[in-house]
């Protein structure tokens, strides 16, 4: 479980494409950027310009080199599809997928409403997807409600975009690294040019560059964390969206570690571990060879790490450090992560052992909280020792074995959160949320045993509609286990988050101006958190860390 864990542990965003033909024109608008004009299509009222390139292709020599521009095109380009996926081959069973070995993947979309008038200024959110920054690709999110801004909200320019993932992404390398370019977290390098494409082109599409909010979930949220401690983004952007969890920023790697995972790829691809010939037998690899070692579509192979490390000049220090001295960009937050997170590992596990599948047992769950026995979600170096188990003791959760897995691993992720919240409410307007909602349908099938509750990804179709994790991803009740989409209160808990976010986008603060019915977060046990459920509420901090253990958590995590 450990080690799955870990290759999840900056979240899933799935992967699948909601496009289709239907109702789109055959005759699109047409947008002059700095490298060309591009045409693209409209459907219901939303004009889309998919597949815009941001830099070029990091192919041969530009492999594990910071992103280069664009070439600029004659005429006009056809924006009409997505462009390819990056590289990627860890699946994750329903809810990730398809394999790609394409490094020709920098690309971006744009979705904006149509019919507004020409010099209207939008806010901007750019979102980025999540999937453990091994897997996922812009293709799965279907932006045009948050485009509209919802019946309550705020019409928006919504621009998603791709990025390099797993060893292509992020890698360490001696002879690389000493090249005399920024080296490392080519990941972040890559969104860093993205968000130099929106400040020099989305004034075009109808945005307004000063008023840009960069967003999110999972592996997104970690990479946004990067981007307000990196002195390279600042400028870029001027709110942050969080989703799940900023309290992942605690697994920033040190460079050392991240140095020896990447040793050891280097390792066991043949090539030798430095020198001018290392960088040229790791550049000559094929996408396939480096797939390969770096997992498989099950799960992925530990000698290589998906996060983001400490490099000294894109992420110039520990993250806890630079919250406690104020040495981040100053930007507005809203940020959070659901009440269940762990369930989608849960699942995931169980999802695996079969079919058919078996639910995690009474045993087994002394066994992983037995002395000495590593917690997923605290730390690299954190143990559950045996006094978490009689915390957690399987008679408070009626003998059921996956829920009180779900708090032992999800409270101790709400608690890091709440640690990283406070410091961060310091210096900057933040407003935080607790994801509640425990019946929305969700894309595991249905299992013995199992229940998602608000488990992790299971907000995003609120944001983006009919999201559902993957190419094999259907959204079931958690009931019934048959599809369904959002009914009616769903569908107004679904206007309420988008109106929420693009309120942020333009104004900094998700009730668009005022202090109702969203406050802003003051830290302190009575600060408040939204509580997004059925109804909405608040909760006190004080409430939230009774809820979720904080006193038990707050010295057994090395923050």
């Amino acid at each position: 479980m450990m080690a799955f864990a870990l290759s999840l542990l900056i979240g899933l965003g799935g992967i699948s494409s909601f496009a289709s033909t239907k109702g789109l024109s055959s005759d699109g608008p047409v947008i002059h950027t700095a490298s060309g004009a591009v045409r693209g299509v409209t459907r219901d009222g939303i004009n889309m310009f998919l597949g815009i390139p941001y830099a070029s292709p990091p192919v041969g020599d530009l492999r594990w080199r910071p992103p280069q521009p664009a070439k600029p095109w004659s005429g006009v380009r056809a924006a009409t599809h997505f462009a390819s996926t990056c590289a990627q081959a860890t699946q994750f069973g329903v809810f990730a997928g398809p394999v790609s070995t394409s490094e020709d993947c920098l690309y971006l979309n744009v979705f904006v409403a149509k019919g507004a008038p020409k010099n209207a200024k939008r806010p901007v959110i750019v979102w980025l997807h999540g999937g453990a920054n091994l897997s996922g690709e812009s293709d799965d999110y279907d932006a045009s409600k948050l485009a509209t801004g919802g019946p309550d909200g705020v019409e928006t320019v919504v621009v998603t975009i791709n990025y390099r993932l797993g060893v292509l992404g992020l890698f360490s390398n001696p002879a690389i690294n000493s090249e005399g370019h920024p080296w490392g977290n080519y990941t972040i390098l890559d969104q860093q040019a993205a968000l130099r494409w929106v400040q020099q082109n989305i004034a075009a599409f109808g945005g307004d560059p000063t008023k840009v909010a960069i967003a999110g979930q999972s592996a997104g949220a970690v990479n946004i964390g990067v981007h307000m401690l990196s002195p390279l983004s600042k400028g870029l952007f001027s709110r942050a969206i969080s989703q799940s969890s900023p309290g992942f920023t605690a697994w920033y790697l040190p460079r050392t570690i991240q140095d020896q995972l990447s040793a050891n790829f280097t390792k066991q691809a043949g090539c030798p571990e430095s020198g001018e010939e290392s960088a040229k037998c790791l550049r000559n690899l094929s996408v396939a060879r480096i797939l390969q070692i770096e997992g498989t579509p099950k799960s992925f192979n530990m000698v290589v790490s998906p996060s983001p490390f400490v490099d000294g000049t894109i992420l110039p220090s520990s993250p806890e450090q630079a919250w406690q001295a104020g040495n981040f960009n100053k930007v507005p937050l809203l940020g959070g992560s659901t009440k269940d997170e762990y369930m989608f590992f849960t699942g995931a596990a169980e999802y695996f052992t079969g079919p058919p599948q078996s639910s995690l047992t009474a045993k087994e769950y002394a066994a992983k909280t037995a002395g000495g026995q590593p917690c997923d979600f605290c730390n690299f170096e954190f143990s559950f020792r045996s006094d978490a188990a009689a915390q957690y003791p399987l008679s408070s959760y009626g003998d059921d074995p996956m829920m009180a897995m779900d708090r032992i691993e999800s409270d101790p992720i709400k608690c890091r959160e709440l640690h990283v919240l406070n410091m961060i409410s310091k210096r900057v307007p933040t407003y935080a949320y607790d994801f509640s909602y425990r019946n929305a349908p969700y894309y595991y099938p249905k299992m013995s045993g199992y229940r998602p509750l608000a488990a992790h990804t299971i907000d995003i179709q609120f944001l983006f509609p009919k999201w559902h994790g993957g190419p094999l991803g259907v959204n079931l009740d958690q009931e019934t286990g048959q599809p369904r989409e959002l009914n009616a209160q769903e569908t107004k808990l679904s206007d309420e988050m988008v109106a929420e976010w693009t309120n942020f986008a333009d104004t900094g603060n998700p009730n668009g101006k005022g202090d109702a019915p969203w406050p802003r977060f003051t830290g302190g046990d009575d600060a408040k958190y939204f509580v997004q459920d059925i109804p909405t509420s608040l909760e006190s901090v004080a409430e939230f860390r009774k809820q979720y253990q904080c006193d038990f958590w707050d010295p057994r995590i090395k923050y």
